[in-house]
């Protein structure tokens, strides 16, 4: 969005749907907010109505004191890297 301003919208939900995608989210590790964006983004291509929305920022939370500068997949360095999950992180 121009401004940076993301729209609020309430939303209801059957408790049996929010779980299923609660649990989706944490699979993903995203938050429920940022999976149902990530659904209804993925429909709406789908459905030939694709938007030119900003970028979603890259899965997991982000690194103390880590940039917020993204790369141009829209993943941060710390996802480019698997940073944050074990390994040596290159």
């Amino acid at each position: 969005m121009a401004g940076g301003k993301r729209k609020q919208v309430l939303l209801r939900l059957d408790p049996a749907v929010h779980a299923a995608i609660a649990k989706w989210a944490a699979d993903d590790l995203r938050s429920v907010n940022a999976q149902i964006e990530i659904i209804l983004r993925r429909a709406l291509d789908d459905a030939g109505r694709g938007v030119k929305a900003a970028p979603m920022r890259g899965r997991g939370r982000p690194r103390k004191g880590a940039d917020d500068v993204e790369d141009a997949e829209g993943t941060s360095g710390a996802d480019a890297c698997g940073g944050g999950r074990g390994g040596d992180g290159g």
